[in-house]
């Protein structure tokens, strides 16, 4: 026997909803029969529960909904519901088309559907298992499908049937430095520094175009120097049918098995994000230390791809692409003026692809160099990687011009528990200078997880070259510098402006030793990081950097969670060596505040200085910095519009610095636009939409962010397929503020403007009582809705109704059998107490339809029992 509840107080939608629809998945879809003898009402005559009727019944109609795919949320789209055909009274869901390519089954499955409704929904009777239920509480379409008709799907990633393009939009991002010097006596030098993004997405296409770029300027000279450049210009779009990626345009060669240049043409490749996250590359990490509060650039042959100010100390930049290969060129110009570089060999774990599948990269264009445009003949190059079964992989390829050749082959194993390992030999013909060089060139390269042990190889790897081995990059080199080298202006800008001259080798690369270690020591809560890079020639001296830390924290009697970490370094780059090391001893002081004392040596002299390091809140921090010589300040503060840094230090002689970065962007699409914090230029981002409501606090990636003015808040830096979650923060909603629907989830291709809205409602709250023209009252169950067709409220016994979501003036509709049946205007002046203070509020009666449903038999109990679904 069904008895429904006895309710004194107004039910907000969802519960009410929440409430009947568990009665009638207990029941099962026939007609329901309430009993109204038990309901606490003055008036049983004027009721209306027809849309609980049904058990998990919904009204014939479209609904916006989140769809989930075995309980996994994929999309939140409209959904329409249709009468089945053989049972007039009740509604199922339309999986249409565009849905069902979602679903992500494979390709045998979708050649056998079957649809009904004119081929325009799925019969999902054609897949033995399937269960299709709609649920009105939690606005959701559930679907639930048997593994066996899916595609391959990972806990984070998504097969391509569901991957988002995104809308159409425009895109800023920008990175910008600006330092000023002053010593007493002098001419004060101040110097703006920057990089960025323009773009513009249309369907699947991304278009882009990076700038960098410096300005110098001295208070008593001229204006200085001025240098501003555009890196380069490329489409690019991805191709799910091949999980490859179409560049065309300026772009840098990413080769597994050669090295990296720039060229201008056409690159197809096969992209390793959108593979499984175990399946992807190693992204290169840069370590350092910095004296004092200092500004990092890592730039490759010239184009800046990451510039931010660190605070003094040890400093680990860990956000770099996972595409990004080859030598790095990595500049710390310290407040004190001094500045040191190194070079950085990255690398990849071995060239292992999953059985049957068949990576591959292709590339034709002309070289070119930043500086120079043109630099080299026509070229091609293709390479491959076939998993032949589940340990083995051959991969192999080819790059040529008119005067230069080259041919890789090799084969990768995975040794299951010992790790991977791969080994190539690539052959090189080379004619420069009236000179025919050939040579060969071997590599080795190992990774391993060691989870039992907690430790890492992350990469290590060796290559042996011939004497007269050249690669493509040192082939160009060759041409246009000569055999012996000269100085190459390929560095970053140098404090002048000017590009940074380097010394360039050509050719005479002998070998090259590469690894990277993790180790944890999970007892003495001590965790090892180590790096090394080495570089011989056969003509020339050697170079190489090598950086090992360690950090333990400890406990000493009463004082909990102190750490001590040790970073040492040691960098030999032809006429410039370095040797440094910093000893950090950190205590705990307050619940967020730190205070360090620092031992350091670099480049020969020693230091010692004290830090504190606090965090005010959830967005600002800051330290404070001594020494015998020098006082510094850093403060960093994450913003909605932007993330803003400002650092200042004092030194010996009278010597000020100030520096300040701006780190943000900004993104334009058809459906608003906003400014918005971001790390990576050009990236993937997503809008969330809040109907127009501001100040609502939206968490994504990171520090949460606020709408705008105009309901407007971006999640920047979002991972390439790879599904990502957006909510409303509910601990931190304006009290005037109330989500419906407080999550959504969807997952990007590279570069995409995605797009979501998310329910909320937006004004005051308040008891009400409704009446009819002719002074009754709505039927008890009765919705009403705003203008955003947004629930606001279920009217109790005697019309009396909790609203939400109340605007001064804005208008209001009560539902009932199937259709709208009157509004009400709200009234300019509020009550002060809306809970005490009832609102007594008309209802004018509108022209109503045909009711969508017949309303429930208001007497008996319930006859259902049978347990089908809907």
């Amino acid at each position: 026997m069904l008895n429904a509840s006895k309710i004194k107080h107004t039910l907000r939608p969802g519960l009410f909803g929440g409430l009947i629809s568990l009665a009638g998945t207990a029941l099962g879809a026939a007609d329901i029969e309430f009993n109204t003898d038990v309901l606490d009402l003055s008036d049983r005559t004027n009721i209306d529960l027809s849309q609980f009727a049904r058990s998990g019944f919904i009204l014939p109609g479209t609904y916006v909904m989140v769809v989930q795919i075995n309980g996994q949320p994929v999309s939140e789209q409209s959904v329409t519901f249709y009468p089945p055909d053989n049972e007039p009274k009740g509604s199922q869901a339309c999986l249409s088309k565009a849905l069902v390519e979602q679903l992500g089954l494979k390709a045998s499955e979708v050649a056998g559907l079957t649809w009904w409704k004119g081929g325009e929904c799925l019969d999902i009777q054609g897949l033995p298992g399937m269960e299709v239920s709609g649920d009105l509480a939690t606005s959701a379409l559930n679907i639930n499908l048997p593994h066996a008709y899916l595609e391959y799907s990972a806990i984070n990633w998504d097969p391509p049937s569901r991957w988002d393009e995104g809308v159409p939009g425009l895109l800023i991002d920008y990175n910008m430095t600006a330092q000023s010097n002053h010593q007493k006596n002098e001419r004060s030098r101040n110097n703006i520094s920057g990089n960025g993004t323009l773009g513009a997405n249309a369907g699947a296409w991304r278009l882009r175009a990076d700038w960098q770029g410096r300005v110098d300027n001295e208070k008593e000279g001229a204006a200085g120097n001025r240098k501003l450049e555009w890196s380069r210009y490329y489409a690019y779009r991805a191709i799910p049918a091949l999980k490859a990626r179409l560049v065309v345009g300026e772009n840098y060669l990413y080769s597994d098995l050669f090295d990296s240049f720039r060229f201008t043409g056409a690159a197809l490749n096969s992209d390793e994000s959108q593979l499984p996250p175990n399946l992807r590359g190693y992204a290169p990490e840069v370590v350092g230390v910095a004296k004092t509060n200092a500004r990092v650039v890592i730039s490759q042959q010239g184009r800046v791809l990451y510039e931010t100010l660190v605070a003094a100390g040890p400093f680990r930049i860990q956000d770099l692409n996972d595409a990004v290969t080859g030598t790095l060129d990595v500049r710390v110009e310290e407040q004190d003026g001094s500045v040191h570089t190194f070079q950085l060999n990255t690398a990849g774990v071995p060239y292992l692809t999953r059985p049957g599948q068949v990576r591959y990269k292709l590339a034709t264009g002309r070289p070119s160099n930043l500086q120079y445009n043109g630099d080299g003949s026509v070229f091609g190059t293709g390479e491959f990687s076939w998993g032949i079964s589940n340990g083995w992989s051959l991969f192999g390829g080819g790059i040529t011009d008119n005067n230069y050749r080259a041919a890789s082959i090799g084969a990768g194993r995975d040794l299951l528990a010992l790790g991977a390992v791969s080994l190539d030999v690539t052959q090189s013909q080379a004619d420069v200078w009236n000179e025919t060089l050939s040579g060969k060139s071997y590599r080795l390269q190992y990774s391993k997880n060691f989870e039992e042990y907690d430790s890492q190889v992350t990469f290590a790897g060796y290559r042996f070259s011939d004497k007269n081995f050249l690669s493509m990059s040192e082939y160009l080199d060759a041409r246009y510098y000569g055999m012996n080298g000269e100085l190459a202006g390929r560095g970053v800008y140098n404090e002048n402006g000017d590009h940074q001259a380097q010394w360039k080798p050509i050719g005479g690369s002998k070998a090259l030793y590469t690894a990277t270690v993790n180790k944890q020591f999970r007892d003495l809560g001590a965790t090892v990081y180590a790096s090394y890079n080495k570089q011989t020639y056969w003509t020339r001296p050697a170079t190489q950097r090598w950086n090992v830390s360690l950090s333990r924290y400890f406990n000493v009697g009463s004082v909990k969670n102190m750490s001590l970490s040790l970073n040492m370094y040691r960098t030999l780059e032809y006429n410039y060596k370095d040797n440094g090391m910093a000893l950090t001893v950190s205590l705990p002081l307050g619940p967020t505040g730190t205070l360090s004392v620092d031992a350091n040596r670099a480049a020969g002299t020693n230091s010692l200085s004290t830090r504190y390091s606090d965090r005010i809140d959830q967005r600002n921090s800051y330290q404070l910095s001594a020494s015998d010589n020098s006082a510094s300040g850093y403060l960093s503060h994450i913003g909605d519009q932007a993330d803003f840094t400002l650092a200042a230090s004092q030194q010996q002689g009278n010597r000020t610095n100030l520096s300040m970065s701006a780190r943000g962007g900004g993104t334009l699409t058809p459906y608003g636009a906003a400014l918005h914090r971001t790390s990576s230029t050009g990236g993937t981002r997503l809008m969330v939409d809040t109907g127009g409501v501001a100040d609502v606090p939206v968490r994504g990636y990171g520090t949460p962010t606020r709408s705008n003015g105009f309901g407007k808040a971006v999640i920047s830096d979002l991972s390439s397929y790879q599904r990502t979650a957006a909510s409303v923060d509910l601990e931190n909603l304006p009290n005037n503020v109330e989500a419906t629907q407080s999550v959504t989830q969807l997952t990007l291709t590279e570069g995409a403007i995605g797009y979501r809205s998310l329910e909320v409602i937006a004004g005051e709250k308040a008891m009400a009582v409704l009446r009819l023209p002719d002074g009754s009252s709505p039927p008890f169950g009765a919705t009403v809705k705003n203008t955003r067709q947004q629930d606001t409220g279920i009217v109790n016994d005697g019309g009396s109704v909790y609203l939400s979501g109340i605007q001064a003036g804005e208008q209001m509709t009560v539902s009932w059998g199937g259709s709208e049946r009157c509004v009400l205007t709200l009234p300019i002046t509020l009550p002060a107490d809306g809970l005490t203070n009832a609102l007594q509020l008309g209802c004018r009666m509108v022209a109503t339809d045909q009711p969508l449903s017949e309303p429930a038999q208001l007497t008996g109990e319930p006859t259902a029992t049978e347990n089908t679904s809907s």
